[in-house]
């Protein structure tokens, strides 16, 4: 029973601290530690500390004044407030605040975490894992609330589709940029139904490259594209998150140029000239082209290798020989596509972002670069280098040939034909089932086993750094303090997860991306597709919160108000799709053999043609899809519209003193009598009159109005039953 309650119980801890120290000597550690605890009490938070695995401390973390937290949470949503964030202002009173609107799991982890790693100056203990004075803090997370995560998995293991609500929780408990995540893919999956449909019945009726199935799946991205940027903008106001990106926090690394003076706010505030920003991206493009050349290069070498493997070399061992090209692309594509994340890092960190948001965005777009490359060159050599070109291009194919000439049996075997060669129609329909199909499961199962496999070698790697501290006269593995046998389960588990890997959720998105490419560039060469999509990302769904539940540590909640760069992602892979899908098209228009590796069978004039109508089609459709969307209203926008409209009426309550939205009180005009007028009569004598008061007194009321306006018509009206001349 003590078990199962330790497991289900967090004892009131809001996040662990882990602070390693196997390099470090007693009294470094002890000064680290010492100056660790004394920020963190700066900031009104109390600590418990217990021991750790493998020369570490566990330092649990709480509020210690909820008063003083409450005062941080009204602080935190009057600057959503003065930034637009918010529409309506908070309550004046604190309480007032919290009671209106309560406090949410994910709200209140990350204000705690804002407490701990924000910079002293904005009230924060400045505490940054391993970096500075901070270089034993390993990790800073929260923990898993078992009950939840139980409930939630066993919850969607029986649900199709995810509801708005849904979403809420997810929201609630690990923040918006996770929300986002789960949001995007639910919608992503809703709208794959009906392009697995459509998909299954043009495999069947239309087959491979149909111009039909083109136009429709070119038809259905767009649709989705601009669907979504819709639904962000619901969400982010539904969430109280939209605008968020102008309050984000200031990287550290930031080397500001010079102080000016905000010209809306009055505050002095640092800033590097964006001038100088835009001449350090610029050089985001001979990046490009390096990435290009040294992934393409690579890319195009083994792809040459295959081809000269499998359609040119007939000697002994070809059947083993044709995973030659694999294998080096395995090895080798990781390593290159790290060293180039390497430059894009650095060249990151010269552009001097001013907020982690910032920062992050820019990295994503040049990692990008590298995904298309590695994802998508190989099928578009296939289809536009060896289906137009490959009789022309497979005759210089033999200097490969030393890839198969230790089994060669004699030098026939490895001479490429000069003539009579025939491509292989088929060659690329089945990499687009490869990538389509058989990398996502492979995909899938390293996503399962990799993060196991992580953890067990990261550990035994600890235990080897604390074997060496104990030799040196520290407290080894086997040292240990007696847990007290109502903690022993409750740290055993704290224990385990502050071993877990860090979740990433832009590692997520961009597989989503990247099979959204798939569909959109090459989907027309194997309809099927789509079906394969669907299937692949409902279990997605469900073992991405099986992976955050499970695999990792619970996520520091964070906000967001999109899913980032990964939107212009889409766009760009949904404009490249509409001419990528119409050149395939047309290329195999002839039953789907294509050119059959003789360009002479090609009419320039009609693919340019081809391309350039489909284009535009697109930037019309898209147009098109983006007013009509516009139009449709949502929960989100009149929520919106309902606060705003608050606001505005609060202020004149505030201003008149009454409800000036109710309709006014009638009006009782001053009735006329003889009286009045001798009283109006005298009061004109005793004063100065103007042509302008003489003009205002002739008629003195609605009805004197009326009359005279009668009497007017009367005369000027035609008599009745008089014809017009």
């Amino acid at each position: 029973m003590a078990s199962h309650s330790a497991l289900h119980s967090n004892f009131g801890v809001d996040y662990v601290i882990t602070y390693r120290f196997p390099d470090s000597n007693r009294v470094e550690a002890r000064d680290g530690f010492t100056s660790l605890m004394q920020a963190l009490a700066r900031v009104g938070l109390a600590t418990e500390v217990r021991n750790g695995d493998n020369c570490s401390l566990l330092i649990f973390v709480k509020v210690g004044s909820e008063k003083r937290f409450a005062q941080e949470v009204y602080r935190s949503r009057v600057k959503d407030w003065l930034h637009g964030v918010r529409a309506a202002e908070p309550a004046r009173e604190t309480q007032d605040t919290l009671s209106g609107e309560p406090l949410t799991e994910a709200e209140r982890f990350r204000i705690i975490h804002h407490l701990i790693t924000s910079p002293r100056d904005e009230g924060g203990a400045g505490i940054v894992p391993k970096e500075g004075q901070w270089k034993n803090v390993e990790s800073i997370f929260p923990l898993h609330d078992h009950t939840f995560n139980k409930e939630w998995i066993k919850k969607w293991s029986t649900m199709t589709f995810l509801k708005v609500e849904d979403l809420d929780q997810i929201r609630d408990r690990f923040g918006e940029k996770i929300a986002y995540y789960f949001a995007f893919t639910q919608s992503y999956f809703q709208f794959l139904i009906f392009p697995a449909a459509f998909g299954f019945a043009s495999w069947v009726i239309l087959g491979s490259f149909s111009p039909v199935y083109a136009l429709v799946n070119g038809l259905w991205c767009v649709t989705f594209v601009e669907y979504w940027k819709r639904q962000e903008i619901d969400l982010g106001v539904r969430w109280g998150v939209k605008g968020v990106a102008s309050i984000q926090q200031k990287r550290r690394d930031f080397k500001h140029e010079k102080e000016v003076k905000d010209p809306v706010t009055g505050e002095i505030v640092q800033i590097f000239p964006a001038t100088k920003r835009l001449s350090r991206q610029l050089l985001q493009v001979p990046f490009a082209f390096l990435a290009a050349l040294a992934l393409g290069t690579l890319i195009a070498t083994c792809f040459g290798i295959e081809i000269f493997l499998s359609e040119v070399y007939n000697g002994p061992g070809q059947s083993l020989l044709v995973f030659l090209p694999t294998g080096i692309l395995t090895m080798s594509v990781p390593t290159l596509t790290t060293l180039l994340t390497g430059v894009a890092t650095r060249l990151n960190d010269y552009e001097n972002w001013e907020t982690s948001e910032q920062y992050q965005s820019a990295l994503t777009r040049k990692i990008f670069v590298l995904n298309f490359i590695t994802s998508y060159l190989p099928i578009f050599l296939t289809a536009f280098v060896y289906v137009p070109f490959g009789s022309l291009v497979v005759p210089y194919l033999d200097i490969f040939n030393l890839t198969a000439r230790p089994f060669a049996e004699n030098e026939k075997q490895l001479q490429s034909p000069q003539t009579g060669f025939v491509i292989n129609p088929s060659r690329l329909k089945k990499q687009v089932i490869y990538f389509t199909v058989t990398a996502q499961i492979v995909n899938f199962a390293l996503e399962t086993i990799m993060p196991v496999v992580k953890r067990r070698a990261f550990s035994k790697y600890q235990e080897v750094k604390s074997e060496r501290a104990a030799r040196k006269g520290g407290a080894g593995s086997g040292v240990t303090i007696d847990d007290l046998p109502e903690e022993a389960e409750f740290l055993k588990r704290v224990r385990q997860e502050a071993e877990l890997d860090v979740y990433d959720v832009a590692t997520d998105l961009r597989e989503m991306v990247v099979q959204y490419g798939y569909l959109s560039l090459f989907s027309v060469v194997w309809p099927l597709a789509p079906v394969s999509f669907i299937i692949n990302n409902w279990i997605e769904l469900r073992s991405d919160a099986v992976k955050i539940c499970v695999e990792m540590q619970r996520p520091t909640p964070l906000r967001a108000d999109s899913i980032g760069p990964w939107l212009d992602s889409l766009g760009f892979l949904t404009w490249l799709g509409s001419i990528t899908a119409a050149a395939l098209a047309y290329l195999f228009s002839n039953d789907g053999m294509g050119p059959d590796g003789t360009p002479a069978s090609i009419q320039g004039w009609a693919l340019l043609l081809t391309i350039f109508f489909s284009e535009h089609v697109y930037f019309l459709v898209r147009w098109g899809v983006g007013l009509a969307v516009s139009k449709i209203d949502s929960p989100g926008m009149e929520k919106e519209r309902a606060e705003r409209f608050m606001v505005r009426k609060r202020y004149l309550q505030d201003a008149l003193g009454q409800d000036v939205m109710d309709p006014p009180s009638s009006f009782t005009e001053e009735k006329i009598t003889r009286a009045s007028l001798e009283e109006d009569a005298r009061q004109s004598s005793l004063r100065t009159t103007s042509p302008q008061d003489h003009f205002w007194s002739r008629q003195r009321s609605w009805e004197e109005s009326a009359k005279v306006g009668a009497n007017l018509i009367e005369k000027m009206a035609p008599k009745e039953g008089k014809k017009e001349q």
